[in-house]
């Protein structure tokens, strides 16, 4: 049964490789925000492994994992995109897509074959890539003075934020980003800091992943 806690994906790109029977098994997992992305990331696989007899893939995205496709890219019916599909769902994992590219090695494996190679080089690459769960970021416009911004660089890491980019000008502008339940301390801390001349608005909310 799926994990039913809170929603998961892969932390950071995984890759592994199996051999059977002379075939090579390459699978790379990636977390995508939106089908979109999982599109274009099957897209770049595919592009990278064009020689290669098969590219299959599975990902799960969309509200509450609502979006799931697979595709065997050839391969007999539901031996390759349907068990990378079912690692996914047991594992619990949304915003998640996996593709394994097959290098034919002469030797055909038959359908129990084909559902091992491909559920095992995807399990592994899921392995390999950690865990992460989605959650509400804050993103922060700070402007402020250069000598204030000096002091802001040295703090973001003790805040628990990071700094998405920086524009300098007369002042300087800051994008930061945060968990949105630590959006008030970074606010407090940054008026501390600059004793109330930093002007701090709300660019956006946006999901980003956290360590699990």
């Amino acid at each position: 049964m799926a994990n039913q806690g809170p929603e998961l994906l892969c932390l950071k790109g995984g890759s592994a490789e199996v051999v059977e029977k002379k075939s090579r098994f390459i699978a790379q997992v990636s977390p995508v925000k939106n089908e979109e992305e999982a599109l274009q990331f099957i897209a770049r696989i595919r592009k990278e492994n064009r020689d290669a007899r098969h590219n299959c893939f599975a990902y799960v995205t969309g509200p509450d994992g609502s979006i799931e496709k697979f595709s065997d890219d050839g391969e007999p019916s539901k031996t390759a995109g349907m068990p990378m599909l079912d690692l996914l769902r047991k594992r619990g994992l949304k915003n998640a897509c996996v593709v394994v590219t097959r290098y034919f090695g002469g030797i055909l494996l038959g359908a129990g074959g084909l559902v091992r190679a491909y559920g095992a080089s995807a399990r592994q690459a899921v392995e390999a890539a950690g865990l992460a769960v989605f959650e509400p970021w804050s993103v922060l416009r700070v402007c402020l003075s250069y000598s204030d911004y000096q002091k802001l660089q040295a703090a973001i890491p003790r805040l628990g934020a990071v700094e998405d980019s920086c524009d300098f000008g007369s002042d300087v502008t800051s994008v930061c980003a945060m968990l949105s339940s630590r959006e008030e301390d970074f606010r407090r801390a940054v008026a501390e800091l600059t004793a109330g001349r930093a002007s701090v608005t709300l660019d956006r909310v946006e999901e980003r992943a956290s360590p699990a």
